[in-house]
């Protein structure tokens, strides 16, 4: 058994053993509270440069396998479990966690009390951690230096390290009755799927794609993916985005698409002290009082009051939609005089749950008005 360390920029440390690559990483301590889908965690490009401490006790029941990733490779930076399963059952696994951890180089840690980082990270806030196992370990105060020195989230431009290299299509299934423009800020491979299921031709573009560039597909509707980093940074995405608000083209965004909207809204956005990560957040719609629960993960929210009270913007009114019932964070925009909406949450969620599926219909209702 390797033995590896976890480090927090606070001083706090937990002591274990390695899981996955042997070495060291850095990034932002966040939990997850899902009790599944570890996999899809692993492999959204939203968890980039953060270090995932799971909730659930024992991880990695049913090992990997080659359908359910949602994208090309693991994206977090670090992996922390209390239990690894010893032996994955399920008759579509492929291979152990550790196993694909260990090809795709990601230092991990298992066997430390994880309820009591999460508690730690609840009442002290997301903070920057390092990871060492193998020849890394070393004195905790010689290694806290090394952790507070590295990057910090705030102000970190991420979308354009995950965005697609080049443009791709995802055919609609079955009679193709729109073409979607999707600006890739660090798209899920189940996001396209929803909407081609709604016989949605989807054009997934770069981050750096331009609203002329958008706008040149002539789209039924633009559409603005999840993704990592602090929105502030991210300014080209935002100037794209009232070039299509400017020309009324149907817009929906979700989750860092919702940040993005809002700053192109006027509004601003700012850092949640440990974010919302996981499968189990209960949100409301304002207008009906209806409560979805949802999957998130996001670390940044958008700034707006949430009483219901129209804001003013350049293109006309927008409404606080939803709302987080934990916490009281802006979950949905909607804009009242145009034809533009987004969530904070994900409609698209695998392995679920499955409450906003709807939202996707709602997306080619307004493309077909």
């Amino acid at each position: 058994m390797t033995p590896a360390l976890l480090v927090l920029e606070d001083g706090r440390s937990f002591r274990g053993a390695a899981y996955g690559a042997v070495g060291e990483t850095f990034g932002e301590a966040v939990f997850n509270t899902g009790m599944t889908g570890y996999q899809e965690t692993l492999t959204d490009p939203s968890y980039h440069k953060q270090v995932v401490v799971m909730t659930a006790p024992q991880i990695g029941n049913t090992g990997v396998n080659d359908e359910d990733p949602e994208s090309s490779r693991i994206w977090v930076s670090g992996y922390v479990v209390r239990d690894p399963s010893r032996v994955p059952s399920s008759w579509r696994s492929r291979r152990s966690l550790d196993e694909e951890l260990e090809s795709q180089g990601v230092v991990g840690i298992s066997g430390i009390d994880t309820r009591a980082l999460t508690r730690h990270l609840r009442e002290r806030g997301a903070m920057k951690v390092g990871i060492f196992s193998g020849d890394a370990v070393a004195d905790v105060d010689s290694l806290v230096g090394r952790v507070q020195a590295s990057p910090p989230m705030e102000g970190a431009d991420l979308a354009h390290e995950v965005t697609t290299d080049r443009p791709y299509v995802v055919p609609a299934v079955g009679e193709k009755r729109f073409t979607v423009a999707a600006l890739d800020l660090g798209i899920k491979a189940a996001t396209p799927r929803y909407m081609a299921q709604h016989g949605v031709e989807v054009h997934v573009l770069p981050a750096t794609t331009t609203g002329e560039e958008l706008l040149a597909l002539e789209p039924d509707g633009v559409f603005l993916s999840n993704g990592p980093g602090d929105p502030a940074t991210t300014d080209g995405p935002v100037a794209a985005t009232r070039k299509v608000l400017d020309a009324g083209v149907p817009l929906f965004g979700i989750c860092f698409g919702n940040q993005i909207l809002g700053r192109a809204l006027g509004l601003g956005t700012y850092k949640l002290r440990y974010g919302h990560r996981g499968v189990n957040q209960p949100v409301q719609e304002l207008r009906t009082g209806k409560v979805h629960i949802t999957s998130h993960n996001h670390g940044f929210a958008v700034d707006a009051p949430t009483d219901g009270t129209p804001i003013d913007t350049p293109y006309g009114p927008v409404e606080v939609s939803h709302v987080d019932l934990n916490d009281d964070v802006v979950e949905g925009l909607n804009l009242l005089q145009g034809r533009a909406f987004s969530v904070q949450y994900h409609p698209e969620a695998a392995p679920g749950p499955h409450d906003a599926t709807g939202l996707f219909a709602q997306f080619t209702t307004m493309m077909e008005s």
